[in-house]
């Protein structure tokens, strides 16, 4: 997918500031808001929304369909209920 880049307004000596802690924990501001976009992308976009942007994108293949679960049978070697006893 074709990247853009986001501008937001932002108070610089908290910039400068959230930029020298996390270099010395290795982290880099950038690549941190890139993951809280993607967040917030997977919060407020439907997922079958994301389901057809990620396929016309060609990212993902197509989902297998799920197999039904079967149904549970009846209990085996339970004795049978008599009829009129129910206590």
């Amino acid at each position: 997918m074709k990247k853009i880049t986001v501008s937001i307004a932002f108070d610089d000596e908290k910039l400068s500031a959230a930029k020298l802690y996390m270099e010395q924990k290795g982290l880099s501001f950038e690549t941190e808001m890139e993951k809280v976009a993607d967040v917030l992308y997977g919060k407020y976009v439907p997922a079958n929304v994301r389901e057809f942007i990620e396929l016309s994108a060609g990212t993902k293949t197509v989902p297998k369909p799920k197999k039904p679960k079967p149904s549970p049978s009846s209990a085996v070697g339970a004795p049978a209920a008599k009829e009129g006893d129910f206590d």
